[in-house]
């Protein structure tokens, strides 16, 4: 099998992931915690920046796994 892609790329984008999933789950943490409080008009305001905040960090997740995963499949699949 040749490789396509250096262990050194695989290990960036596979850390890349790791760390948009690590921010993902500190943005859910975020707006949970915004969401386990009385609400004030003001409290509704940020707790729906949060929720706006979370989804961004979930769609950053989400791209950087399918790099990671486009990366593997070429590293052993070759496409």
């Amino acid at each position: 099998m040749t490789k396509t892609i250096e262990l050194a790329e695989l290990d960036r984008m596979q850390s890349s992931y790791k760390a948009a999933v690590e921010e993902w789950i500190a943005e859910i943490r975020k707006e949970e915690a915004l969401a386990s409080v009385i609400h004030s008009e003001a409290e509704i305001d940020s707790w729906e920046a949060a929720g706006f905040a979370e989804e961004d960090a979930r769609e950053k997740a989400k791209s950087a796994k399918k790099v990671y995963e486009d990366g593997l499949r070429e590293e052993f699949f070759n496409f």
